[in-house]
């Protein structure tokens, strides 16, 4: 029974910096980049958008196409560096122990 109690200490240990981790991921701000930096999307740890911009020497002509894609490549991009992101604070507080795809704490 010792070592239940301590397993459970450890559970609320671990739930408390889950807990932390996840504030500090949605305040973490990653932004990526298309075109040369033409496009820039900058998301939060929890993949909300904060901000989009735009260089406006883009709209010079009426490919409207394009500027579609260059954004969806800035999203794509800085979701990308949210995941890198993400997995390195999951890491750091599970210790490196490689958790299953989907498997979330506190179980």
């Amino acid at each position: 029974m010792k070592n239940l109690g301590k397993m459970m200490k450890q559970a609320q240990e671990m739930q408390g910096k889950m807990s932390q981790m996840q504030e500090e991921l949605e305040k973490s701000e990653h932004t990526g980049t298309s075109g040369g930096g033409l496009v820039n999307v900058t998301l939060n740890g929890k993949f909300a958008m904060l901000s989009l911009k735009i260089d406006p020497s883009i709209f010079n002509g009426d490919d409207a196409e394009m500027v579609e894609d260059l954004i969806v490549a800035a999203f794509n991009d800085a979701k990308r560096r949210v995941d890198d992101f993400n997995k390195t604070e999951m890491a750091k507080l599970t210790g490196g122990i490689d958790l299953p795809e989907g498997m979330k704490l506190p179980f």
